[in-house]
């Protein structure tokens, strides 16, 4: 009897779990963070006109998702910066926290993140952190404008059976602590 009722849960979780990738498709962490690596071209010029312009490549993103608030994503990374001001030539690194708000475009089957902005920052050398906080507003907005522009994820067609069902039958996503899910019914 025992063994009738054990083989009777095995099959049922079965069933549970194979229903749930029929409902349901989840891109973790690690799959973010190898797409970001993978598509991130962020490279931007900013400045302020005859004082100090600063060449920004950003490098090593790596996300936190729905871990540190509800629906967001934080994501860490490092700024190489040059500058070239009245002062002369410097390079420095900077240290970004970031947060965001995915966001699914069911249209490009893609994931974007949305309300980008600069969390915290440290810069080494340390002498370049004022002018890197004078500066910062507009790398704020050259992030947002990026990523606005930029997905963080595409689902394919030609990945597995279960991206390819996300990509025709999304109904949006839900932020979980570590992955986003993308539900096929409402």
């Amino acid at each position: 009897m025992n063994k009738f009722l054990f083989a009777a849960a095995l099959i049922i979780s079965g069933l549970l779990v194979g229903c749930n990738q029929l409902t349901q498709y989840t891109i973790s962490e690690q799959e973010i963070n190898q797409s970001l690596e993978k598509h991130n071209q962020f490279s931007k010029d900013i400045g302020l006109p005859g004082v100090a312009d600063v060449h920004i490549v950003l490098t090593n993103l790596a996300s936190q998702i729905g871990r540190e608030e509800p629906n967001k994503m934080t994501l860490t990374g490092d700024a190489n910066l040059n500058m070239n001001s009245l002062f002369g030539s410097q390079k420095a690194t900077m240290k970004l926290k970031l947060k965001a708000l995915p966001v699914f475009d069911k249209e490009k089957g893609a994931i974007f993140l949305k309300e980008m902005e600069v969390v915290s920052s440290a810069v080494q050398p340390e002498k370049m952190q004022t002018v890197m906080q004078t500066l910062l507003p507009y790398l704020n907005q050259a992030l947002r404008n990026y990523f606005n522009q930029q997905p963080a994820y595409i689902l394919r067609e030609d990945g597995s059976k279960g991206e390819a069902m996300a990509k025709k039958l999304a109904k949006g996503i839900e932020v979980k602590p570590g992955e986003i899910v993308i539900p096929f019914t409402d």
